[in-house]
């Protein structure tokens, strides 16, 4: 008698399974023993093409591609800033820099005071102990917490990770590059010291390995691995540097010892999938592998972007992001929505069934619209300010890495406002990712509105501009087209 309903019986167990292998990737009801293991790799100064999935035919890096697979790659994922300790700052508390107080690193009056027209706004070096931090807001949801590497907001009890939110700490202090070099011994209080010429890089994956193998499936982690490098020294073991000699560069990518400081980085990413597959947790571990900020300019280069490290453009902080998700939901899937490191803080606490801290204002926004398949996020734009300088490198032909400067990315447009002479420059990037063609006067309406949302944003962030003029400041430094730039004012009238 059910015969008539075989075929209506049968669709609709079709439909049910295409509805579970298709279900999103979080929702509300799924049950806390769902909680994925959670891995963050962040590689330091790390360019945007510099690894095989982002175009690069120099740089070996078959685990990074062989992840790039399995992962959502993100094509205009950006760090907070363009260089290191404002976008930890950033990843950690989810907030811009005008609420934490770190925009540069060290000293924001870098270079010769000559040469600097306005005296910079104050910086912070130390990530507050009053900030909840992403991991301890993970803490919280019942995950075990550890951090390996390059911290670079605070050392101790005075910001260091043990008071930030992790059970573990290997590496991290203040300091923003390897003190005596990426060979043992090392000068690192925060790290056990290892045998004579054992190579940083290794003894971060293998003390990431060995975390990995000592968690079970009793408890979700939480393993922030934060590598010095690629970050100077540029230093790496001399047969992997013979490696990079013998292959054929380019003028952007040609470095042996930088090729083989990746490649390095490149290995320990895939010992880490191979730990996480061996232990049982592949299925159920997210991945997260990005950078701090673009590629250090006198080594590398990505081809397809303008500027490097601690340039506003977009080859200061446009970076490789990768998330794969747990059971590689979606892998292979490209998308070009604009992300930026402050949303890793709302993303990965809502992947892990956490909560966000109450009272504290959180900048970035959840991706798991986008993890699930969506193609747009709710906020209208992003937004960067560096109230600072960064003096020029020896091989940069005298050209400031950055003067004072604030940023806006509204949809494919890109705004950036120089504040020693109000100096615009507007680009669209989907056209030009290059920046090579100023749009600012030939489409002033775009310009008015950008610059208008970015001052806006700047009055409801409390964010500080430099005003006071240096009085050792030398006229004859001043750029040429800083000197021929009209009048702002006329833009947004």
């Amino acid at each position: 008698m059910f015969q008539p309903y075989k075929k209506f019986i049968l669709t609709f167990a079709l439909i049910l399974a295409s509805m579970v292998t298709f279900s999103p990737a979080i929702n509300a009801s799924s049950p806390p023993n769902k909680q994925p293991n959670i891995v963050f790799l962040l590689i330091d100064d790390w360019g945007w093409q510099d690894v095989g999935f982002m175009g690069s035919s120099y740089y070996d890096t078959p685990n990074m591609d062989a992840l790039a697979k399995q992962s959502i790659r993100f094509d205009h994922g950006y760090s907070a800033a363009p260089n290191c300790a404002p976008t930890r700052a950033a990843l950690m508390s989810g907030q811009y820099a005008p609420r934490t107080g770190i925009y540069t690193v060290g000293d924001p009056a870098r270079g010769k005071t000559e040469q600097r027209k306005l005296i910079p706004s104050d910086n912070t070096t130390v990530l507050s102990n009053s900030v909840v931090t992403m991991a301890e807001s993970i803490k919280a949801a019942g995950y075990n917490t550890a951090f390996m590497g390059k911290w670079h907001l605070g050392s101790g009890v005075n910001g260091g990770p043990l008071v930030q939110g992790f059970d573990v700490n290997i590496g991290g202090n203040e300091t923003g590059a390897p003190k005596g070099g990426y060979f043992a011994p090392y000068k690192n209080a925060d790290m056990a010291q290892g045998p004579d010429g054992e190579y940083l890089t290794d003894r971060l994956t293998q003390e990431a390995i060995s975390y990995i193998e000592q968690q079970s499936n009793d408890k979700p982690f939480f393993l922030y691995l934060s590598h010095y490098a690629v970050h100077t020294p540029i230093q790496a073991p001399e047969d992997t540097r013979v490696k990079y000699e013998k292959r054929q560069g380019d003028k952007f990518h040609h470095n042996a010892k930088y090729g083989a400081m990746v490649d390095h980085v490149d290995q320990g990413v895939g010992k880490i999938l191979a730990t996480l597959k061996s232990k049982g947790f592949d299925n159920n571990t997210l991945i997260v592998l990005t950078a701090d900020n673009g590629g250090h300019g006198p080594v590398t280069q990505a081809p397809d972007l303008r500027g490097f490290k601690g340039s506003p453009y977009e080859g200061g902080n446009r970076v490789p992001l990768l998330i794969r998700m747990p059971g590689h939901m979606g892998a292979g899937r490209i998308t070009n929505v604009a992300v930026n490191s402050i949303d890793f803080y709302p993303t990965l606490v809502e992947m892990a069934y956490a909560k966000m801290p109450e009272g504290q204002i959180s900048d970035g926004e959840s991706l798991v619209p986008i993890l699930n398949g969506g193609n747009a996020l709710a906020r209208d734009a992003l937004f960067y300010h560096f109230p600072a300088y960064l003096q020029p490198k020896s091989n940069n032909k005298g050209v400031w890495r950055a003067r004072p400067f604030g940023a806006i990315r509204m949809g494919d447009y890109k705004l950036i406002e120089f504040f020693e002479y109000g100096q615009l420059e507007l680009y669209n990037l989907v056209e030009d990712s290059k920046e090579s063609k100023n749009l600012a006067l030939e489409k002033p309406q775009i310009t008015a509105k950008l610059l208008k949302r970015m001052q806006a944003w700047r009055t409801e962030t409390n964010a500080p501009i430099p005003t006071k003029i240096n009085p050792e400041y030398n006229k004859k430094f001043t750029p040429t087209s800083f000197v021929t730039w009209p009048d702002v004012k006329a833009l947004i009238k």
